[in-house]
């Protein structure tokens, strides 16, 4: 018999919220630490423009969860860049499109290839870190988890399409949710239009056959999202702050419960579940936790894309996270923002949380200048946030939960003599 998910979440209406919501439970909490850099940005808000959720986990006797969420200095009216966190709603709308094309016999390890139909777009035919050479939609969501790869992510955008997007977002309750751009440089209307694909049999026999899209929805741009004090544009400097009006757009809250409902979807209404099958979980679980040298398609090198690459809560140098530790995330960087969404867990000390962050580290103010404060400000303030909501977690009494669900087999890489890769879009 499945088990009942009892869950209690603080909700906060996006459409009244007009300052900051803080809960004193955290203020209390975060006098704690007494990290130097920690406290100095916590201490400038106006600077470093940081908000997180920490969702608190509690289980009962039969393993059922009682998720909520405790928030700091949320806004969603506050514009962060998302970069690359929007990846993860595109991989699970991939997975879930799939569904309505196994009539036709297609997968998601189904090979597709990709054509070019409009001005800006490429083609697909080939892909040299698959196995079998050929791309598949299952190979582009292991390339967003694993490093993060933007030729991924515009592949999974063009196979979805803008309009279809963003309707299935908003019918699934995500309003301030948009994704109007791919990661290459393209007008908005280039944006609005997506690639013909084909889908093939292992033999080359024709499957299905997707028409180029487009895009005919008005998007609601009043809300106007300015940052920085200057930016650069084709190597000139325009003084003026970039303008992310009519960009891609994500609130924290929004980040925290797409990962929840693909981690706990019994935990949320049925009406804003995917509709994705089992395997389906257990494939987004494996890569969202899964580390670049437990693969061997993409072979990546491991002193650059190293374990713990993209989990910004647990990177402190190239430092190895323990064996009994995993963190099942989706972070992002880009013009200075650097954000996180994580669930992290421990199985031999039987913690479990939730954590979703953003932080601004811009000191000069100047966007497109390639000069950001990740390695000196963002990661150390995000690996002191993680760690300290983990020793916290250590610390606390709960009921211990049974996390064998979150146990996942991963693949050691093989010395086979292939070069690896040094370098991707990400």
């Amino acid at each position: 018999m499945r088990s009942t998910f009892v869950i209690f979440i603080v909700c906060v209406s996006l459409t009244t919220v007009a300052q900051p919501r803080t809960d004193a439970f955290l203020v209390n909490l975060l006098r704690d630490n007494r990290d130097s850099l920690f406290q100095h940005v916590i201490a400038h808000p106006e600077i470093y423009r940081y908000q997180f959720i920490y969702t608190q986990i509690n289980r009962d006797i039969r393993n059922n969860p009682t998720l909520t969420n405790y928030y700091y200095r949320f806004d969603s009216l506050q514009y962060f860049n998302p970069a690359s966190t929007v990846k993860l709603p595109l991989a699970i709308l991939s997975l879930e499109k799939l569904h309505t094309l196994e009539k036709f016999g297609v997968d998601m390890n189904t090979p597709v290839l990709i054509d070019s139909s409009y001005s800006g777009q490429t083609s697909m035919h080939r892909d040299s870190t698959a196995e079998n050479g050929l791309p598949s939609m299952a190979h582009f969501i292991k390339k967003v988890f694993l490093i993060s790869d933007n030729v991924a992510y515009n592949r999974m955008y063009e196979f979805l399409g803008q309009q279809t997007i963003n309707r299935r977002l908003h019918a699934l309750g995500y309003p301030d949710l948009r994704i109007t751009r791919r990661f290459v440089r393209m007008t908005e209307e280039e944006n609005r239009h997506t690639n013909g694909m084909r889908f093939i049999s292992a033999d080359g026999d024709l499957l299905y056959t997707q028409l180029p899209a487009y895009n005919a929805d008005p998007f609601n741009f009043s809300h106007i999202h300015k940052m920085g004090n200057a930016h650069y544009t084709d190597d000139s400097l325009i003084n003026a702050p970039i303008d992310f009006t009519r960009a891609n757009n994500v609130t924290l809250n929004h980040l925290q419960q797409l990962l929840q409902t693909i981690l706990f979807p019994e935990s949320v209404d049925k009406k804003k579940r995917f509709k994705i099958s089992g395997e389906d979980y257990r494939f987004l679980h494996r890569f969202l936790s899964q580390y670049p040298s437990e693969t061997n398609y993409p072979k990546y090198d491991s002193t650059i894309y190293f374990d713990s690459y993209v989990k910004f809560f647990f990177q402190a140098g190239r430092r190895k996270l323990p064996d009994h530790i995993r963190v099942f995330n989706k972070a992002g960087w880009a013009y200075g923002c650097m954000t996180d969404v994580s669930y992290i867990v421990d199985f031999k000390n039987k913690v479990e949380f939730m954590l979703t962050a953003t932080v601004y580290v811009n000191g000069d103010g100047i966007m497109n200048d390639d000069k950001y404060d990740y390695d000196t400000i963002g990661l150390p303030f995000l690996y002191q946030l993680g760690q300290f909501f983990y020793q916290y977690e250590l610390r606390r009494n709960k009921y211990p939960p049974d996390l064998s669900r979150f146990r996942m087999e991963y693949t050691k890489q093989a010395n086979d003599g292939r070069p690896s890769i040094k370098e991707a879009d990400n």
